[in-house]
Parts: structure tokens; C-alpha cells; sequence
């Protein structure tokens, strides 16, 4: 018999193994200021509006709207599947499920682990420079050697913190994302303030709700870039599953958090493109010294020295929170991929007092730390190259979210109309929509004048980012015989939402603090 929704997540809730974290230890609240900072909203917003107004000028909120919809009907998805199966592996559990293991492992488990890598080592570099300015050692920020031993300094803080327990860790994404939606909010107050004493420079624009307005736009080739560039700004939202385990009403709390944190994304998004239209225009936005980062250069001239220098700190203390939250999910992504035998059985140690993954995330400290030195040691500019190719990865592993959750609901799809479109017409066009953008980002990077950089006439982005996929289904293809468990679908059977026997084969024995699983050892695949 067909379950309901509510049975599902009841049956699934029961059935996931405990890995050993702390249940109930965090609310809606917080989980959605950790989904807020793995965006680093306020420093998303800096280096990346100027690119998409140079795409599509006053039609920046259009595009900023636009970009938000493939990301919301992929939300849906996201809170769906993580109804029917709260797992701290989100992805990784619902794609194995749904599509199988190998596609779990390479688009749940390589793809967002390798875009989280190399966007950890921007992170760590970004708050390390921004900080340094901020405190006015702006000498020290343009020695490379000491750019990478702060920031290696600053993603050993963001372990210890995570380590020592997901509350503090909540409390302290808590006070950043408050700092940066004070900042972004203190600039749009300046920027209008300003319009409406006449203030503002002459090349402002007056506002017009033109401007929400992507029918208006002449250029769709334009539109098409500055969308695929918003798609990047709002990535990272989906870390915040990661702590569903930990979370108070665990199948429907991050869930909620998920759509709550994109919407307000959006109006955070919306609202500065706005002020910075109105304040400065086109022309000053993407004018040389301003482009590569809006804020900290219209932000003293909006609302003063003093609160642009809190600008300058809320943007470094943007990717400092987003590396906080990094450190939080994906040593529990690697928990869980652990725990159902996708990974070696270490990595499944928990902190018996903390009741963190410590091993996890001193491995990924670790590795992270190793991934700045070396791509800061194969060119300066490389780390900002390989940013740019994430966009391909994350077009990659949510249009796949999307794919399977429309697999998985498919028997409810059937016989009720509300799930068909919810469940399934949306999270297609989701799908469909983040299909497109990999296609055009793909096509886009491949031209060798793109940011002037080429290898044998293509794109030097274009092969990090096809590089690192087609590296994946190697080592995924290779890791195969070293995991038979999960790849002979022992640990994560495949099915769908009329299905049952989502349960782990046996227990790791490996965890100290997960005691419980102890109980499941006699447990069969049903």
C-alpha cells in the first residue's frame, strides 16, 4: 500500500540509523541562519552584482528573480525529500535512493563535495584579505604567504568550532548573518536616503518596477548570463540539511528552513540591486574600480566611512561565516556516506561529550588546508578560475535533487493532484531549468576569450569545471569494489516512496557515541 507523505517521513525518521549526533538541539531559527551563511550573502552580493548589472543593467532585479526560480522549485524538491528521508547525507542518501548508488556517490557525494572544496579555499582567502583591509594591513594582504597561513589558521578555527558542538556553532552564525543583513540593510537605507535628499551621484538612475520586468530586457543572451551568474549567489542554502538530524521535528523543520532562507535571499537580493541602481547606476557599478566588488565601494560613499568600513568587515566576516558552516556540513555529509558504506567506517567516529563528527571534520580541515596551498601554488589567479567553474557542478547536482525527487514521488504522483504538482511538475522544471544553465554556462566558458584565459583554444574555467566531473566518474568508477556493501545497494536499497526497507544493513561498530545502532545489527533489507 502506498503511503501518505506523513507515513513516509514517520517510517523514515524511525528507520535511518542514529550516527551518534545530538537530536534536537538546534530550531528553525538557527538552522536557517546556517543556511543563510553558507550563502555569504553580503559577500555574494559584493563580487557579483557588478557582473550581472554589466549583463543586463537596470533589469538586475529581473535577473535576480529569474535565478530565483529554478532555485526555489529545486527548494521544493529539497524539502520534500528531506520529509521523506531526514538524513545529515541529504543528497547523497536521496539520489542513491532514488537513482542508485553510483549516481549517488558521483552526484550526491564528488560533485557538491568538490564544488564545497574549492569554495572553502575561496572562502578561507576572501576573509582572510577583507579582515586584513578592514583592520588596515593592507600590506600584509598582498603577501601571498601570508594570505594562505591566516586563512590555513582560519579553517582550523572553523574545525574546532564545529567540533565543539552544533549550538555554538548556531550562536555564532547567528551573530554573523546578523552582521551582514545589518550591513546590506545599512547600505540600502544610505543608498535611498541619499535619492531622496538628492544626494546621490549623478549617474543613479531613478527607480522603476521596470526593472522586475525580464520581458523588457532586448538582449537574452545577456539575461541568460546574468541568470546563471545569480545562480551562483544563491548556492549553498541546501548545507543547512546537513544538521537535520539535529534539528527540533527533524522531517519537517529543515524543510521549512530551506524556502524560508532562499525568499530571503531573494528580498535581500532584490532590495540591494535596487539601492545600488538608484544610488550609483550603471555606470558607476560596472565601472573598473567598482565592478569586482559593489559594496565596499558604494557602501563608504552611501552611508558614511564609518559604517562602510562595518561593510568592508560584514563582507569578510561573510565568507568567514559561510567557512563556519562548511566546516558544520560537510564533515556530516561525509558521516553519512560513512555510516550507509560509502566511505571508509573511520569516518563515522563521533565525539562522545560534543557528539560532533571530529574525525570527519578534522579531515576536512585538513584537506582543505592542502587544497589552498595548492591551488595557490599552481597560479594567484587560479583559485578565482576555479570559482568560476563552480557554477557547472552546482547546476549539476541540484538538476539531479530535482530528477530524483520526481523518481522517488512518482507512485504519488498518480493519484493526487496536489503532489503531481508540487512533488513533480515543479521540481522537473527545476530540473529542466538547471539543465539549461549547465548547458549555457558550459557553452559560455568554453569560448577562449572568456576572462581571457584558454587551454588549446577552449576556456581554461571550462575544463577545471567538465575536468573535475569527468575526474569523478573515474574515481567513482574506481572506488566501486572497495565499497561493495552500498554500490550492491545492501545499505541504501533503491526505491521509491511506495517502497520499503530504507534501513542500514548492520551496524558500524566503529562509533563510540552511537551506541544505538548496536540495535539494528540483526536487521535485514526488506
Amino acid at each position: 500500500m502506498i503511503q501518505t507523505p506523513a507515513e513516509t517521513a514517520r517510517t523514515a525518521a524511525a528507520d535511518a540509523p542514529d550516527k551518534g549526533l545530538r537530536p534536537n538541539a538546534i530550531g528553525l531559527g538557527r538552522i536557517v541562519a546556517l543556511g543563510l551563511a553558507a550563502v555569504a550573502p553580503a559577500y555574494s552580493l559584493a563580487v557579483t552584482l557588478g557582473y550581472v548589472v554589466g549583463a543586463v543593467g537596470v533589469h538586475t532585479p529581473a535577473a535576480f528573480l529569474l535565478g530565483f526560480v529554478p532555485i526555489l522549485f529545486t527548494a521544493l524538491a529539497f524539502r520534500d525529500l528531506n520529509r521523506a528521508m531526514p538524513d545529515c547525507g541529504g543528497v547523497f542518501v536521496w539520489i542513491s535512493r532514488a537513482l542508485g548508488p553510483v549516481a549517488g556517490w558521483f552526484f550526491g557525494g564528488w560533485v557538491p563535495q568538490v564544488a564545497t572544496f574549492i569554495a572553502t579555499a575561496a572562502l578561507a582567502q576572501v576573509a582572510t584579505v577583507y579582515l586584513l583591509a578592514a583592520v588596515g594591513l593592507d600590506a600584509v594582504a598582498e603577501n601571498p604567504v601570508a594570505v594562505v597561513s591566516i586563512a590555513v589558521g582560519l579553517i582550523a578555527l572553523s574545525a574546532a568550532v564545529a567540533v565543539r558542538g552544533i549550538e555554538l556553532a548556531a550562536w555564532v552564525q547567528y551573530a554573523l548573518i546578523a552582521l551582514q543583513i545589518i550591513a546590506i540593510g545599512g547600505f540600502c537605507v544610505g543608498a535611498f536616503g541619499a535619492m531622496a535628499a538628492g544626494t546621490a551621484p549623478s549617474t543613479g538612475e531613478a527607480p522603476n518596477l521596470g526593472w522586475f520586468n525580464p520581458f523588457a530586457l532586448d538582449d537574452p543572451a545577456g539575461l541568460v548570463a546574468g541568470v546563471i551568474l545569480c545562480l551562483f549567489i544563491y548556492w549553498g542554502w541546501d548545507a543547512l540539511i546537513a544538521v537535520n538530524e539535529e534539528t527540533t521535528d527533524r522531517s519537517k523543520t529543515p524543510g521549512r528552513a530551506v524556502v524560508v532562507s532562499t525568499v530571503i535571499l531573494l528580498v535581500l537580493y532584490c532590495g540591494a540591486s535596487v539601492a545600488a541602481l538608484g544610488y550609483g547606476g550603471v555606470d558607476l557599478i560596472t565601472a573598473d574600480g567598482a565592478i569586482d566588488d559593489v559594496l565596499s565601494v558604494l557602501g563608504p560613499h552611501a552611508t558614511g566611512e564609518v559604517f562602510g568600513r562595518v561593510i568592508t568587515v560584514a563582507i569578510g566576516l561573510s565568507a568567514l561565516a559561510a567557512l563556519f558552516t562548511v566546516a558544520v556540513s560537510t564533515p556530516r555529509s561525509w558521516l553519512s556516506m560513512a555510516t550507509y558504506r560509502a566511505l571508509p567506517a573511520a569516518i563515522t567516529r563521533v565525539h562522545p561529550r560534543h557528539r560532533t563528527p571530529s574525525t570527519a571534520t578534522w579531515w576536512w580541515a585538513g584537506i582543505s588546508a592542502v587544497t589552498i596551498v595548492l591551488l595557490t601554488l599552481i597560479s594567484a589567479e587560479f583559485i578565482g578560475l576555479a570559482i568560476l567553474a563552480i557554477g557547472l557542478m552546482v547546476a549539476a547536482y541540484y538538476a539531479v535533487t530535482a530528477i530524483a525527487a520526481v523518481v522517488y514521488f512518482a507512485p504519488d504522483l498518480r493519484r493526487n493532484p496536489k503532489q503531481l504538482v508540487i512533488a513533480g511538475i515543479l521540481p522537473a522544471l527545476g530540473a529542466l531549468l538547471m539543465l539549461v544553465a549547465f548547458v549555457a554556462s558550459a557553452l559560455d566558458m568554453a569560448r577562449p576569450e572568456y576572462v581571457g584565459e584558454s587551454i588549446l583554444g577552449v576556456g581554461t574555467v571550462f575544463w577545471i569545471g567538465v575536468g573535475a566531473l569527468v575526474l569523478g566518474v573515474v574515481v567513482t568508477l574506481a572506488v566501486r569494489p572497495a565499497f561493495p556493501e552500498f554500490f550492491g545497494r545492501r545499505t541504501i536499497p533503491v526505491g521509491t516512496v511506495s517502497d520499503d526497507g530504507f534501513v542500514i544493513a548492520d551496524s558500524v561498530e566503529t562509533v563510540p557515541a552511537a551506541a544505538s545502532l548496536t540495535a539494528q545489527n540483526d536487521r535485514e533489507v526488506r
